[in-house]
């Protein structure tokens, strides 16, 4: 069973490593194709969107086929994309590259989590899908710098080979190791749609949208940020990316370990103090060391809330939880380019480098808002059922049940 988890997780890896390392490599690949950075950028925006659309999409016409199967074939759309970004021979080829390779990630992700979920014991299912994302989690902490070194030292076509190569290894994994689970014959396509009716697994997607987006306002200007506003050298970067990858990685396994047992405290606790912390962040990021420990805690508390979110829609949707979890990764997604815009509103309105933190704080508020709603209404639903067996009648002794 943990070798079948470990495979997700080096999927997990290659697929996180794809989708962050390209931030590094900007400069590089906008020189190569003689293209500015911001239209680079499209490189970074058009896979967030293929996540996005590519999620549920994927889902969808995953249904008719096993998970295991299925996740075998987004591994292999994965490689695909990415052997295509690193021979393409014109930024508009490797824009379709990383379409391709983006249409792979929510479905993987989605049906991963289902995965993972039914190889443990019910109180351990968290716990099951943070072992999977530890590979997204550790991507931030060894792939990105890895492949942005790679990248800078020898070509950026070398990390997406690279990165390619990971993904056939991923791909053997989870064709090895995965057991085979049988298709629910019994739950089609509209079964999965109805879980979008309950209500619950609307505001937990609304929590993911805006919890992780508050740690993505921060994070993406992370790089002004530190250079101009703490006075950190441009080299130093990496290492604060790296010191942000040790916060998700712990983040993500306290957030695996509590979430089975505390899941509605733990969002509770980690959305309220990622907003107070981003808040700081804009006081912090004046000193160095404050800075370096405010990027740690963020880093930890955005990803304590990926394990909870993540079964809090597998919790809901139960009996059909598939499109519902893809449709969760592709709000993480959603999330993350929300808070780039809203924090590059701020920056072009003159208010500094560090006014994404202040949209970060208010976005985790938000987020700790639906929180708060979602648990009232799960009260509300739970308390009156209890009421009613409390004080229903207990049936008649006969003399039969007496003896």
């Amino acid at each position: 069973m943990p070798l079948a988890l470990l495979a997700l997780a080096i999927g997990a890896f290659g697929i996180g490593t794809t989708e962050f390392v390209i931030m590094g490599l900007l400069p590089e690949v906008a020189a190569d194709f003689q293209v500015s950075i911001p239209t680079a950028g499209f490189l970074v925006t058009g896979y967030a969107l293929g996540v996005v659309l590519g999620a549920p999409l994927m889902t969808a016409l995953g249904t008719r086929v096993t998970r295991k199967r299925m996740l075998v074939l987004l591994m292999g759309l994965f490689v695909l994309g990415n052997v295509v970004s690193a021979v393409a021979p014109v930024f508009g080829v490797m824009l379709v590259g990383r379409v391709i390779a983006s249409l792979a990630h929510g479905a993987f992700f989605g049906i991963g989590t289902v995965v993972a979920a039914d190889l443990v014991a019910p109180q351990k299912r968290a716990g099951a899908i943070a072992m999977m994302f530890t590979g997204l989690t550790v991507a931030n902490l060894v792939g990105v710098p890895l492949g942005t070194y790679i990248g800078q030292s020898v070509g950026w076509r070398t990390t997406f080979f690279v990165v390619a190569a990971i993904g056939v290894v991923g791909l053997l994994g989870v064709a090895r190791l995965v057991p085979e689970q049988p298709r629910n014959e019994g739950v089609r396509l509209r079964d999965e749609l109805a879980a979008f009716r309950n209500v619950q697994v609307l505001l937990a997607m609304g929590m993911t949208v805006l919890g992780f987006g508050g740690v993505f306002a921060a994070i993406t200007y992370i790089t002004p940020m530190m250079t101009e506003i703490a006075g950190y050298s441009t080299s130093s970067v990496t290492w604060l990316l790296v010191l942000l990858g040790l916060g998700m990685v712990g983040g993500n396994l306290i957030g695996g370990k509590f979430a089975d047992r505390h899941l509605m405290p733990l969002l509770y606790v980690s959305l309220g103090a990622l907003a107070v912390v981003l808040a700081l962040f804009t006081l912090t990021a004046h000193n160095k060391i404050a800075a370096a420990v405010t990027i740690v805690l963020i880093g930890g508390l955005g990803f304590a809330t990926v394990p909870p979110l993540q079964k809090r829609v597998l919790d809901q949707a139960a009996g059909a939880p598939t499109l519902a979890s893809a449709a969760n990764i592709g709000a993480f997604n959603l999330g993350n380019a929300l808070s780039a815009w809203l924090g590059g509103i701020v920056i072009a309105a003159g208010l500094g480098y560090t006014a994404p933190n202040w949209v970060g704080a208010a976005l985790a508020a938000s987020a700790l808002a639906l929180a708060v709603v979602s648990g009232a209404l799960e009260r509300r639903t739970v308390t009156p059922s209890r009421l009613v067996a409390r004080h229903s009648p207990e049936p008649a002794l006969t003399p039969a049940s007496r003896n």
